[in-house]
């Protein structure tokens, strides 16, 4: 049975939200029960903000994700603070540019990737990256089982579907 709880945690304004709801819509577009919970401060910008998303081939029995099988950490609070709950096997994947040390467990697979300068230098955003590469490394689907999703949530901004697909396939290869 295939199972994914995620978390992604960050800052505010980071795409945390982006990612989980993006997550939740590819996992129901392709046929899977899913949950999201979004977490977040009051604050819009630099605040905490987390969520998380549950995506499984049976129902789901509660939306809460409290031992993830992959955590996305966009700062380094949240991998401090996120990175013991992963279980033993799972995956953690993380920017390198913004987290300057390395994770401390060595029972779980590790993705350091330095998305800021990655998305800077494509011109993309930087959460449609960290996007394709939680694809790539959960097997969930490939970018091309994602592209109804992104063009239905790019329908009043289409010319922001060339450069989101561009953008997770990129990821989807890291």
């Amino acid at each position: 049975m295939k199972e994914y709880n995620i978390l992604i945690a960050g800052s505010g304004g980071q795409g945390v939200q982006t990612i989980g709801k993006l997550m939740t819509e590819i996992g129901m577009e392709n046929g899977f029960e899913v949950s999201f919970i979004p977490s977040y401060g009051p604050e819009m910008r630099g605040g905490t903000s987390n969520c998380g998303v549950n995506i499984s081939e049976e129902p789901i029995a509660s939306p809460l994700v409290v031992t993830p099988t992959d955590l996305v950490a966009l700062n380094l609070p949240s991998l401090d603070k996120f990175e013991s709950t992963v279980v033993p096997g799972g995956n953690i994947i993380y920017d390198s540019d913004l987290i300057s040390r390395k994770p401390a467990r060595d029972d779980v697979n590790y993705f350091a990737i330095p998305f800021t300068s990655l998305a800077e230098k494509l011109g993309v955003r930087a959460n449609m990256l960290v996007s394709g590469k939680l694809l790539g490394v959960t097997g969930l689907c490939a970018p091309e089982g994602a592209e109804s999703t992104i063009r239905a949530l790019t329908v009043k901004r289409p010319a922001l579907f060339e450069p989101n697909m561009k953008a997770l396939r990129a990821g989807y290869e890291l």
